[in-house]
């Protein structure tokens, strides 16, 4: 983990990604650090990445602090926000990107697999809001969760994602309400498929034929594969002085593949 230098904050606005190594996460913090911020780079487990990702962020011009921690343990929200402070003295953007689950039936889902994926979506979104109030305080704030549609739709083998990631859009409307007076906009983006490593890693447990087999049959259908950066461009799009008024909503980012048709 880099080491919070000392030294007086530079006065750019800064954003806190989670889960940030790699995905969603990793496309959100490089456009971030494109558009003027400094970034805070969270990552569990691929240190070795979450450095990279920082160091194409100081490459744009941003200063970039990494930062480690499993957001299961409740303990960790706290810290991560406190190493923020200590470096940046503010927070400007949250953007709650982390998840973690089992893929498999509900039926083979077990307390631990229970445990792990709500303490890890909606339990860490809530703390990590709670936290982030006071480093937005006297200024425009903006607080992100990346959903996902299955909230929405039957997913194979997503049933306790989709239901920690319902519960996180509930927590979204409520909080849009609790801080629109502190004016944090607080909303959610469902993105549908996305060509991430999570979303290989679901195929090839989940889909005949793995990821591409599964590419091959939506990768007929313009647009309902989309990359990382469409998702990160539409979060940044939620954290800008023109999605100000966005409050409380639940962005259905998908290419299409939750639109009914007959």
């Amino acid at each position: 983990m880099t080491p919070a230098a000392p030294g007086p904050a530079s006065g750019r606005p800064v954003a806190l990604v989670t889960g940030s190594s790699r995905g969603i996460g990793r496309a959100t913090a490089l456009l971030f650090a494109e558009r003027g911020y400094d970034v805070a780079v969270h990552y569990r487990r691929e240190g070795e990445a979450a450095e990279a990702v920082a160091k194409e962020a100081r490459a744009a011009g941003a200063e970039a602090l990494v930062v480690q921690g499993d957001l299961q343990d409740g303990e960790v929200p706290g810290r991560l926000l406190a190493e923020v402070g200590d470096r940046f003295g503010r927070l400007d953007v949250l953007v709650a990107n982390a998840a973690s689950t089992a893929f498999k039936p509900l039926t083979d889902v077990t307390a631990r697999h229970l445990d792990l994926t709500m303490r890890t979506v909606v339990q860490s979104f809530l703390l990590l809001s709670q936290g982030a109030v006071p480093l937005m305080a006297g200024r425009p704030g903006a607080i992100v969760a990346v959903s996902g549609f299955d909230s929405l739709r039957v997913v194979a083998n997503h049933g306790l994602l989709g239901a920690a990631k319902a519960a996180l859009e509930q927590l979204v409307r409520y909080l849009a309400v609790e801080l629109g007076p502190k004016d944090i906009a607080v909303n959610s983006v469902l993105p549908g498929f996305v060509a991430t490593d999570s979303a290989r890693l679901w195929a090839e447990t989940s889909h005949p034929g793995g990821w591409e087999a599964f590419e091959a049959e939506r990768g007929s259908t313009p647009g309902s594969i989309v990359g990382p950066e469409e998702i990160a461009g539409i979060i940044a799009f939620l954290c800008s002085p023109a999605g100000r008024c966005i409050r409380g909503h639940n962005l259905i980012a998908d290419g299409g593949v939750t639109l009914p048709f007959v």
